[in-house]
């Protein structure tokens, strides 16, 4: 299957590690030019040299997008200086350590600006000019827990201002996607299940509590153990190609058989 991406330009925004380098690594596969965004300066070069090099047209920025006006700049500096992207996937995300659904409203507000924020941000900046062009793929990884969080009381849950932030960015993504549609402009969102990923929640509980993982999985997992990043790529890469033309406001569930 075509997927028509060569030599368009795509934004891989939290791409460092995990899902993001994944799909960093599918795109460059695709033969895009590759922008890569997180903190970690030295494991963005690896991934680039990785890619291909700036010689491969990849390139990295290295930004802390919490940071009050960062989002923003960043699109700015991108759109100024690497030129027009086509695709923008919005990889930023997690928890915090925010669970106390009674905490301090700035906790809640830093979470959903986290999961939230930086995407809509970017995407204020990114957007109109794939609109102008008559052509663009804006992709974003919400999470199974904006529809099932769990609550307080199981001990692998209770994440509630992050499956709130996670609702809000799938209904975002959805009046969005309608707005774009005529545009050519299509926006969407996947929803992994649990996925485990290097220094993320579930790969430091599975080696100190494997009788709670086990546990977890055999209960809510049809599949019977946890996604990996290299599962989740390929559907961003799908999502931003020409053959998801109808998914508008799309958001696609890939949980292994989430229960």
């Amino acid at each position: 299957m075509d997927l028509g991406l060569k030599g368009k330009r795509a934004l891989i925004v939290g791409a460092s590690k995990n899902i993001g380098a994944a799909v960093a690594r599918c795109f460059a596969a695709e033969e895009c030019a590759v922008t890569v965004v997180a903190r970690d300066q030295e494991r963005l070069a690896k991934l680039v040299d990785e890619l291909g090099g700036t010689a491969a047209g990849h390139g990295f920025v290295c930004s802390d997008l919490l940071e009050h006006g960062e989002p923003t700049r960043v699109a700015v500096h991108i759109r100024e200086t690497i030129g027009h992207c086509e695709i923008v996937v919005h990889n930023v995300g997690g928890a915090l350590g925010c669970k106390d659904p009674f905490g301090r409203i700035e906790d809640w507000e830093r979470v959903w600006r986290f999961n939230v924020g930086v995407a809509i941000e970017m995407n204020r900046v990114l957007i109109p000019a794939m609109l102008e062009r008559g052509w663009g793929r804006v992709v974003h990884v919400s999470s199974i827990s904006a529809q099932d969080g769990e609550p307080l009381s199981v001990p692998y849950g209770g994440a509630i201002p992050y499956a709130a932030a996670k609702a809000y960015l799938n209904a975002y993504v959805k009046a969005l996607g309608r707005e774009c549609a005529k545009g050519n402009v299509i926006v969407s969102a996947l929803m992994p299940g649990a996925i485990l990923s290097e220094g993320k929640y579930w790969d430091t509980v599975r080696q100190e509590q494997p009788a709670l993982v086990n546990d977890f999985v055999s209960r809510h997992y049809a599949i019977g153990r946890f996604g990996r990043p290299e599962e989740i790529a390929p559907f961003a890469v799908f999502m931003a190609s020409e053959q998801a033309s109808f998914a508008a406001g799309a958001i696609v569930p890939i949980d292994g058989g989430r229960m």
